[in-house]
């Protein structure tokens, strides 16, 4: 049976096109990659394509899935985004202690309400 490999694109509904591109290329850095007509914009983020897009229809309207950004240091990006204005639900916090590593979040939003978080894997002392 012929299987799925890795996620190709995401897509993350907006309303606002350009305040988005700005949020997405400027605030969080990611690579913007093109544009496609006036309702389009796409993003490298490490190899995964993502897709700015106003909804096509009505039942497609709603806030994106959460998307977790991987980053080595938790904290310093946090504070980075904090300087540039991006509000966060709460501060870093541990998700889970694993038996090699803790589990670390923060979750906020964009400039359309879509959800999202950074997360780090932070290796515990040997």
């Amino acid at each position: 049976m012929p299987a799925l490999e890795r996620i190709g694109q995401i897509a993350v509904n907006v309303h606002d096109l350009p305040r988005a591109v700005r949020f997405y290329r400027d605030v969080l850095g990611l690579q913007h990659l093109f544009d496609a007509g006036p309702s389009l914009s796409f993003f490298d983020c490490n190899g995964v394509r993502l897709m700015l897009s106003k909804p096509e229809r009505p039942e497609y309207d709603h806030p994106a899935s959460v998307l977790y950004y991987e980053v080595a240091d938790l904290e310093a990006v946090h504070r980075a985004l904090i300087e540039r204005r991006v509000q966060f639900d709460s501060p870093p916090h541990l998700i889970a202690a694993m038996p090699t590593y803790d589990l670390w979040m923060a979750f906020a939003r964009d400039t359309e309400g879509n959800p999202f978080a950074l997360m780090a894997e932070k290796p515990k002392a040997s």
